[in-house]
């Protein structure tokens, strides 16, 4: 094992490949993961878009690549300082064990958008209304699609870009995966109960990955998903417990109104609290959506502005699971090349 010490904070998808590639390569490395299990945000879902696999076979693929290294893991790991002293970074816990190294990867991930931010739409207030997160649950337990009052919708409707591009939230990013998490969810809502009519309002779709938009079209004209274009200007409760929509069809010119058994709320990404923690103790430059600001959008996208420390995954920006693992691995090599003394930043353009 090489002598030389490297800390990753965060063990979900970043996390966990960033410490895989690092212990292959013979470094000391520590994970510290908050939580009492590793595999973050990917534990609850069951299908990964766009081919539908099942999210367990991506952290099966994680774990058993923790296990073929020598990584010493810590669960439940509540940092309450982080800091740089000369060239050797130390992080304590709230249990009084602390640690050190010579280089830190921050994987702190990502938070969701508290939808009850969101007060016109109901979240919180009326039963029927739920987040993805809540939907993709519930495809994860395996049990029926019901609503609030046992029965099974007969109409469904998602809302997309909830918390994102929505300078009243101070969210004005796309969360770059809520477009095709709707799709997806649409598509399974179908293929669970085919007679169902689902509905999906957007502001614009955007499809940024390689077969996004083959998964759009096959919603569209396999499983005749609508797709109404436009934002949902207020939600509330009928009588029967059902949601009322009222919503600007913007293709059409024309308001329109409709009720739904279940509302879906598409919720955006957000900074996470560890990003913010961490970010504050470490001194880390933060960009003005409050993520971490990397040294350089081209070429340094996983540096950061302290020398040694290195991000990888949705602390920077919302990333797909794809970008996530090209992430973790490009830290990995950045935290290698500094620690054998070639840094990138002497070809700063």
């Amino acid at each position: 094992m090489n002598k030389k010490r490297i800390i990753v904070i965060g063990g979900g998808i970043a996390g966990m490949e960033a410490a895989t590639n690092l212990s292959a390569m013979g470094y000391q490395v520590t994970l510290l993961e908050k939580e009492n299990e590793l595999g973050g945000h990917l534990l609850g879902w069951e299908k990964l878009f766009p081919t539908m696999r099942l999210g367990k076979d991506v952290i099966e693929f994680l774990n058993k690549g923790i296990g073929l290294t020598h990584i010493q893991i810590i669960k439940n790991a509540d940092i309450i300082d982080a800091r740089k002293n000369d060239s050797i970074f130390s992080v304590k816990l709230s249990d009084g064990r602390s640690f050190e190294s010579d280089a830190i990867i921050v994987a702190t991930g990502y938070d969701l958008f508290d939808a009850r931010k969101k007060e016109e739409y109901g979240y919180g207030i009326y039963d029927n209304v739920i987040t993805s997160a809540e939907l993709e649950e519930l495809f994860l337990s395996g049990k029926p699609i019901v609503n609030a009052l046992g029965k099974t919708p007969k109409k469904i409707g998602f809302v997309h870009c909830v918390g994102s591009r929505d300078e009243k939230v101070g969210n004005v990013y796309c969360s770059k995966v809520c477009c095709v998490t709707a799709v997806k969810q649409s598509i399974e809502i179908k293929e669970k109960i085919p007679d169902a009519e689902v509905f999906c309002f957007y502001m614009d779709l955007r499809m940024f990955g390689m077969h996004f938009e083959t998964l759009y079209k096959q919603a569209q004209e396999k499983h005749a998903v609508n797709f109404i274009r436009g934002r949902l200007s207020e939600a509330c409760e009928n009588i029967d417990g059902s949601i009322l929509v009222k919503v600007e069809d913007t293709l059409a010119a024309r308001p329109l109104r409709m009720s739904v058994d279940l509302l879906v709320l598409m919720v955006g990404i957000t900074p996470s609290e560890g990003t913010k923690k961490i970010g504050a103790m470490l001194g880390l430059n933060f960009g003005p959506n409050g993520f971490y600001k990397c040294m350089d959008q081209h070429t340094m996208t996983t540096v950061s502005n302290v020398p040694g420390v290195f991000f990888a995954g949705c602390c920077m920006a919302p990333r797909t699971i794809n970008n996530v693992f090209a992430d973790s691995r490009s830290a990995a090599l950045m935290t290698a090349s500094y620690l054998e003394n070639y840094s990138i930043e002497k070809r700063t353009i």
